[in-house]
């Protein structure tokens, strides 16, 4: 190779001019010669430039083999060579690049790195991020009958027990205490009410009097229809006598013996005397019907004193409170030697033969809940079976209030207001989607599920059908076998992408 030597003085500018270390020589392609290295002017002044590009001309120059160019005054710059052993040299072929360095193979691999880079980073992007396993819950769905039902709560009541209240004001002896077992027709306790009492006194006063009433009014009665008869009698006497009279006067008139004035005397006689006999026998009939019908009023007085006694002697014995039902004391309301009002409640009577339980149902199930359904009661760890009896036509506190009756025998050792939980069959539904009932139906309102799939949950839209206590129909949305999220999705942030980390 030829060096070239260059004056360290600028001809031009006097300026030093300095040889930098030159980068390792590459080679373009097989035989071209080495790229020399570049010159630099050291001088920071701006007006320099000319002479490092005269001086680059320069280098061009001698490399093609002509004249030094001038410096711009004149002078031409000199070189002085040195032969080396180029011509000694022999150029052999460079060797085959490995394949890996080959630039075909070196983009195709780089275009495949990148590819799968930018797929990484799709999905981490698509992603919100990553949850671990262990604190999600899972479960498939599935094909088969979803049982419609409603877990409630209730209490263990008696169909019958009643209230005992107090008939009068008064003082109260209780002759029992609570939880003592009773006898129906026993006496639980006695009231002490005098003004009761003087009313009851009173009353069989006024019945004694009406009684006696009654009785004159039926003496005046016979009187009165004697009387009465009597001047019926009286005047059919009358009659019978102008009727003799006429008959003679007849016969004397038509012997001549007697004028026909005193045959038309008596003959006027007679119908006057059948016209008083008619009017007593009539006056006497109504005589007869106004003293019966006096008599009667007197009898309805007589009747309604009757009842009047009757009803304050049944509300002097209600006095003594008695048992209604066979049972136990449930609740005593007043205590012993108390002075109470009418209609106090005084205690309570419970009649543990037959016990039935309350449900509070809440309100979105009233709708479908209807007399006769089937229902489970959980006492401990047996479930027993009952039946819809009752329902309550109110709804109270969003709460619907149902109550079920223990088909067959009743379960002993019930008590009482006794907390107990049941269940509620509405119907079945058999060949239907279903999946494990979880949180995810209040996180996501029923309209979003997450399904795990190659490690991701993704978000995909459903509908809801029908619920139960463990189990939720699916409408759509969902396909027989798919793996979803129904608790821990609170962590999602309604993210429509997320890693499941193991």
């Amino acid at each position: 190779m030829l060096r070239e030597l260059l004056f360290r003085g600028c001809r031009q500018c006097n300026g030093r001019i300095r040889l930098p270390c030159p980068p390792p020589w590459r080679r373009t392609t097989a035989g071209q010669p080495r790229t020399p290295p570049t010159l630099f002017h050291s001088t920071p002044y701006r007006w320099h430039a000319s002479c490092i590009n005269r001086a680059r001309k320069a280098g061009r120059a001698l490399r093609e083999g002509g004249a030094a160019p001038s410096d711009g005054c004149g002078r031409r710059r000199w070189r002085v060579a040195i032969r080396d052993t180029s011509g000694q040299d022999r150029l052999l072929a460079a060797p085959a690049a490995p394949a890996w360095k080959r630039p075909l193979t070196l983009v195709g691999a780089a275009v495949a790195l990148g590819t799968l880079l930018l797929w990484l980073l799709g999905s981490w992007l698509g992603s919100a991020g990553a949850v671990s396993a262990e604190r999600l819950r899972f479960a498939e769905v599935t094909r088969g009958t979803l049982t419609r039902d409603a877990a409630v709560n209730g209490r263990v009541v008696a169909a019958v027990s009643p209230t005992l209240y107090a008939p009068a004001a008064g003082t109260v002896a209780l002759k029992i205490e609570a939880g003592d077992t009773v006898a129906k027709g026993q006496v639980l306790a006695l009231l002490d009410s005098p003004e009761l009492q003087n009313e009851l006194q009173q009353e069989r006063a006024t019945l004694a009097q009406l009684e006696a009433e009654v009785a004159r009014q039926r003496i005046l009665a016979r009187k009165a229809s004697l009387l009465a008869q009597r001047d019926a009698d009286e005047a059919e006497v009358a009659r019978l006598a102008a009727l003799r009279d006429l008959q003679r006067a007849k016969r004397g008139y038509e012997l001549g013996a007697l004028p026909e004035v005193d045959y038309l005397r008596a003959k006027d006689a007679l119908e006057s005397a059948e016209i008083r006999a008619r009017h007593a026998s009539a006056a006497a009939r109504l005589e007869a019907s106004d003293v019966a019908l006096a008599l009667k009023t007197q009898e309805q007085l007589l009747e309604r004193q009757r009842l009047l006694t009757a009803n304050v002697e049944r509300r002097v014995e209600e006095l003594n409170v008695r048992a209604p039902v066979d049972g136990i004391v449930g609740t005593l309301n007043v205590a012993d030697r108390a002075v109470v009002a009418p209609n106090t409640a005084l205690m309570t009577v419970v009649d543990l033969s037959r016990l039935e339980v309350e449900l509070e149902v809440p309100e979105s199930y009233a709708e479908d809940l209807g007399l006769g359904m089937t229902a489970e009661v959980r006492i401990g760890n047996t479930v027993v079976p009952a039946t819809v009896s009752a329902i309550s036509p109110e709804v109270v506190n969003n709460q619907v209030l149902a109550r079920v009756r223990f088909e067959g025998e009743q379960p002993p050792g019930l008590r009482q207001n006794q907390r107990i939980s049941a269940r509620i069959l509405f119907e079945e539904k058999p060949d239907v989607l279903m999946v494990a009932r979880g949180p995810f139906l209040e996180a996501q309102g029923g309209r979003f599920a997450y399904v795990v799939r190659d490690g991701y949950a993704e978000r995909v839209p459903v509908r809801i059908g029908a619920t139960s206590v463990a189990s939720v129909e699916v409408l759509e949305g969902l396909a027989e076998g798919d793996r979803i999220v129904i608790s821990g999705t609170e962590r999602f942030a309604d993210a429509e992408r997320i890693a499941v980390a193991d």
